[in-house]
């Protein structure tokens, strides 16, 4: 008896403990030594370098840090962008409620602008204007020129409208970024969990002079991802030629993402040029409005004659994963 009695406390001791074990791995990441891309991994939060880039009444904090990934190499997330640089020009308004420059239609919008928004790339080119709803941010260029940025760099949501003049053929290439609360792990505070990796998604309407659409977002654009995160499991992320998958990895919500990994490509020199050559570049995957969330964003719905034109509607893109993919690049050429 007495070595039953005392067996049973050490029995009841180790199964506890294999249970608190096994629960204190349930957020951990697994298989750290199994991906085989080219890729630079980090593991765990950024350094924090700047806390917030961006006030906005009841928008999120807007943070930029470096990630140190395990070969050494310093990345920038969620990504290097121009933001802050007064040389790049910020797109106008369609709808911001930052701003509290709300227009109901694309026509109100266009009315408001009195021409110094115009920019040149060629002084002979033609008008062209174009209508963006980037979540969470878009940098623009034509022909490798700067034309526009977004004005919230996350949130509340917005929606832009850039003019330039161009010739033709010319050349669309963007810096779409879906923005992070947490720095370095992809992910925001959302839905009761501290670490909810949120969407992204990017559309976009061009016009001439006339008021013709001339080129919308779809699956003809390339596009290719340079950060991704959070992940659990590095064994989910996989290369294939060009295309950077992470179709199979989680996307689940966490309140312990702390030791979540990322993967960070080299952006290539001159990706914004005509002559940039973006024919190894996967196609970019569309999404449904549903998909992206739009129908509840007057920055998006006030403009759906405009996006949703029933004879060229336009379509959200991204990447092949819009949760875990955190900043893409996208090019389209215009005829």
């Amino acid at each position: 008896m007495m070595y039953v009695k005392n067996f049973i406390p050490v029995l009841f001791f180790a199964c506890f403990t294999l249970i608190a074990c096994k629960n204190s791995k349930k957020n951990k990441p697994e298989n750290p030594e199994t991906y085989t891309g080219i890729a630079s991994v980090s593991q765990g939060p950024a350094t924090v370098l700047t806390q917030n880039i961006f006030e906005c009444d009841r928008g999120r904090k807007a943070p930029i840090g470096t990630s140190t990934a395990t070969d050494g190499s310093q990345w920038t997330v969620p990504a290097e962008v121009n933001f802050t640089d007064d040389s790049f020009p910020f797109a106008s308004d369609l709808f911001n409620p930052c701003t509290k420059v709300e227009y109901r239609s694309a026509d109100e919008a266009l009315a408001a602008l009195d021409g110094t928004d115009i920019i040149e790339v060629d002084a002979d080119g033609e008008l062209i204007t174009a209508y963006v709803f980037a979540d969470n941010y878009f940098e623009m260029y034509i022909n490798g020129v700067p034309v526009g940025k977004d004005n919230v760099p996350f949130t509340q949501f917005n929606s832009n409208i850039l003019r330039f003049k161009v010739n033709r053929p010319f050349t669309i290439a963007m810096k779409l970024v879906d923005w992070e609360e947490n720095s370095g792990l992809g992910s925001e505070a959302n839905r009761g969990q501290a670490f909810h990796p949120g969407d992204g998604g990017m559309v976009a309407v061009f016009k001439d002079a006339k008021g013709d659409i001339i080129a919308t977002t779809n699956s003809d654009w390339k596009a290719q991802t340079f950060y991704t995160a959070p992940l659990r499991d590095l064994s989910c992320a996989s290369e294939q030629g060009s295309l950077r998958l992470s179709d199979a990895c989680s996307t689940e919500d966490s309140n312990d993402g702390t030791s979540y990994y990322a993967l960070h490509w080299k952006t290539p020199l001159n990706w914004q040029s005509a002559d940039f050559d973006d024919g190894e570049w996967p196609n970019a995957t569309e999404f449904t409005n549903n998909t992206i969330g739009v129908d509840n964003k007057p920055a998006y719905t006030n403009f759906t004659d405009v996006f949703d034109n029933s004879a060229a509607d336009a379509r959200f893109i991204w990447s092949t994963n819009v949760i875990l993919d955190n900043e893409v690049l996208v090019r389209y050429t215009v005829d």
